[in-house]
């Protein structure tokens, strides 16, 4: 999969290659990131690619055709027609629905975006996918653009150490992910619990299940109502439910 980056800070974009399992995907050539400034398409020696917005108001917008033209010799280097996508809190939500969609793709061509946005005209007439990464306004979509790109790389063949990693995430199923617990077996007045260290793996999945489900109706009810639990899943949902009524010995939050 190759992914092209329009961006004012290829410097730090690409330092991706430099960190983690995207930097090992990267150097292995699992995955393929390049970079391009639109700077080297402004019509001024200064490279400036902004100006002040009509009508008024604080802040410069990025101009349309430098950005345009950046993304036409992205289009001739590619020689494919991949889908324009613009990381913008005007977008729909980045979840991972949406990056196994695009692990499943060609790749894909970012556009990030910097002071107080770019020319609506740009937008309408070149990109395809506006992402949200959250409801928050960022100096600009260089961060939210690494997300996307650590969220699908990581999905793709080879890339992590172990691929049961990706297949137990959090939202893979629709649920949060079950805790975890590793060495020492006290920690802070705490002891791993008991069937962690039972070696009866059905009796673990069993457990994490529960507490997937669990995790997720405590903390994010919005995903368990998306949800279409089987019998079984609703009853261990009702046995966590039970369990913790007990430890507070009566209603709770």
């Amino acid at each position: 999969m190759r992914i092209d980056v329009v961006t004012l800070f290829p410097e730090w974009v690409g330092q991706l290659e430099q960190f983690g399992v995207v930097g090992r995907g990267l150097r292995e050539s699992r995955l393929e990131l390049a970079c391009w400034n639109p700077r080297e398409d402004a019509d001024n020696a200064s490279g400036r690619i902004d100006d002040r917005p009509y009508g008024g108001g604080p802040g410069m917008v990025m101009q349309g055709p430098p950005l345009a033209a950046t993304l036409e010799r992205v289009r001739a280097a590619r020689q494919d027609r991949v889908p324009v996508i613009m990381p913008s809190p005007q977008g729909e939500a980045f979840d991972q629905r949406r990056a196994q969609s695009l692990a499943e793709s060609d790749g894909f061509i970012l556009v990030c975006g910097r002071y107080e946005g770019i020319d609506q005209r740009f937008v309408d007439a070149y990109v395809d996918i506006e992402l949200s990464v959250g409801d928050v306004v960022l100096s600009g979509g260089e961060l939210p653009a690494m997300m996307i790109i650590d969220a699908v790389a990581r999905l793709l063949s080879g890339v992590l150490g172990d691929s049961r990693s990706a297949v137990q995430d959090s939202f893979v199923n629709g649920l949060l992910d079950h805790p975890h617990y590793t060495r020492p077996p006290m920690f802070a007045g705490h002891a791993v619990p008991e069937v962690l260290l039972s070696g009866d793996h059905a009796r673990i999945e069993r457990w994490r299940e529960k507490q997937a489900l669990g995790m997720t109706w405590r903390r994010r009810p919005d995903l368990l109502a998306r949800c279409d639990l089987s019998m079984a899943q609703k009853a261990l949902l009702e046995e966590y439910i039970a369990q913790r009524r007990d430890e507070h010995h009566g209603p709770f939050e």
